[in-house]
């Protein structure tokens, strides 16, 4: 009785002082990791997306806890090799059964980091273009132009050209109007500059530019290339179509089409 006795103190001894320190290895763990997640915190969040900056820290929280718990485990007396090498086959198999899902968080993270375009951004790309409505983890948001919502792939996104009409605050509006061989074109040149100079969204810097640019096979091909705001680009472009045409009406100046003309010889017999 007396050897059971010993031998159960020695073993409340023992272990009791392994989980005396593994409660203060927890305890002390713990608080450092939230200490630690709040630096971060502090410093992630003004440099990431928030969706990124969210995601990052919460892997980065349940990564330290992880390695708290086999910490606390191996205090304990407890084998933990095999625990680690069950985890490591559990990781392993969900990541070949999700290969395609993690192509897409791969691409969403390069996306969030590098920051190609942001939300509001106008954009093409992978044969689509719209304005982003947000940015996740898997997929992009795009609401194109006539009110659809298209869900694409960061995979697709971080693997194709990217084109952003709102990264710069300027863009250029590059048109062209034909007039006839017969017509002025000194008399063509000074309408368009007049158009030009009249629309208030047109910016005088950089300088339009308005040149005769091309002959083609029925009129005579005049550049027009002027620059506004990036959320002006559409209003300047219809509206010089629409003023244009007035404009050289006024002025009896003609806009051609395309004609054939066609000359039969007096002497050819039609069958």
């Amino acid at each position: 009785m007396n050897q059971i006795t010993e031998g159960l103190q020695a073993t409340i001894a023992n272990y009791g002082m392994k989980l005396i320190l593994s409660l203060i290895l927890l305890i002390i763990g713990l608080w450092i990791i939230k200490f630690i997640i709040k630096v971060l915190e502090k410093n992630i969040r003004n440099r990431f997306e928030k969706t990124l900056s969210g995601f990052l820290l919460s892997i980065t929280r349940a990564a330290l806890l992880v390695l708290l718990f086999i910490s606390t485990a191996s205090t304990l007396g407890i084998e933990v090799a095999s625990f680690v090498a069950v985890l490591g086959a559990v990781g392993f198999a969900v990541g070949f059964a999700l290969q395609g899902s993690l192509s897409n968080f791969a691409g969403g993270v390069l996306l969030l980091i590098f920051r190609p375009f942001t939300a509001g951004d106008v954009i093409e790309v992978a044969g689509y273009k719209g304005k982003v409505q947000e940015i996740e983890i898997l997929y992009t948001i795009l609401t194109t132009f006539d009110n659809k919502k298209i869900y694409i792939p960061n995979s697709s996104i971080s693997t194709n050209s990217i084109v952003n009409y709102s990264a710069m605050e300027t863009r250029r509006v590059d048109l062209t109007f034909g007039i006839g061989y017969d017509d002025d074109i000194h008399q063509a040149k000074e309408v368009l500059n007049q158009v030009v100079k009249e629309h208030q969204l047109i910016l005088k810097e950089p300088e339009p530019l308005i040149r005769l640019a091309e002959h083609g096979g029925s009129s005579l091909n005049f550049a027009v290339k002027v620059w506004v705001k990036g959320e002006d680009y559409w209003t300047v472009y219809y509206d010089l179509h629409e003023n244009v045409k007035d404009a050289f009406d006024q002025a009896g100046i003609g806009i051609p089409f395309p004609q054939l003309d066609i000359h039969f010889d007096q002497g050819t017999k039609l069958c």
